[in-house]
């Protein structure tokens, strides 16, 4: 059996501790990434220690107090590496690399987003939030028994009249929030349009970009 072969078969398939292979890889063939003579003389003593410890593997602790130096992991990963045994698991990437986005200044952008919950008889109903991006301020929470464009409409504007008017909102496509893809535009659009307010949707099915007010609605419901 060749070596790379019997490295896969020992440590893949049987189970056994790399330290144990590769005591056993000391046995077969030397250290190959050590010194020649060293590896010469590896086996013989390997044998030697291998026979009075009745037939079992020595340990590198054993081959270590014997003064035989027993292959590095490294090695063994460099041997199966050349054999093309081993395939590289792909990068994760790093959460450094991951952007956050969060307003710089209160105002700058309003999330908004319902969610449904079930009164204590079983009535299903819809919250309806405002959160400053920026600070994660609640501006208001509603609860309807189904939210409509209207109600979007008359929170919004009694959050400007409280608060003054944000420079956006960003919500998901929901048919309250916007009618981009029935070629029009709804009641929110048209007041968004009306007072110079920049309108931002989340990707389809993508609610990540609604992070901060998923987050919340996850806070209320616990």
């Amino acid at each position: 059996m060749a070596l790379a072969e019997y490295l896969v078969a020992a440590v893949l398939i049987e189970g056994r501790p790399v330290a144990e292979v590769a005591a056993s890889v000391f046995e077969l063939e030397g250290d190959p990434g050590g010194d020649r003579r060293a590896g010469r003389r590896a086996p013989q003593a390997a044998r030697r220690r291998r026979a009075g410890r009745r037939g079992r593997s020595p340990s590198p602790h054993h081959l270590a107090v014997e003064g035989i130096r027993s292959p590095s992991t490294s090695t063994i990963r460099r041997i199966l590496h050349a054999a093309g045994l081993v395939v590289a698991e792909p990068k994760k990437r790093p959460r450094s690399s991951l952007h956050r986005f969060s307003a710089d200044q209160p105002n700058e952008c309003w999330q908004s987003d319902f969610t449904h919950w079930h009164l204590a008889d079983g009535t299903d109903i819809e919250i309806l939030d405002w959160l400053d991006d920026h600070s994660r301020y609640l501006l208001s929470i509603a609860a309807f028994a189904r939210v409509t464009g209207n109600d979007v409409v008359e929170t919004f504007t009694n959050n400007v009249n409280e608060y003054g008017p944000p420079a956006s909102t960003l919500t998901d496509n929901g048919s309250v929030y916007t009618s981009r893809f029935t070629g029009g535009r709804n009641a929110f659009e048209y007041l968004l349009h009306l007072l110079g307010i920049q309108q931002k949707n989340g990707r389809v099915n993508h609610p990540q970009t609604q992070g901060k007010i998923e987050r919340f609605h996850q806070t209320l419901k616990k």
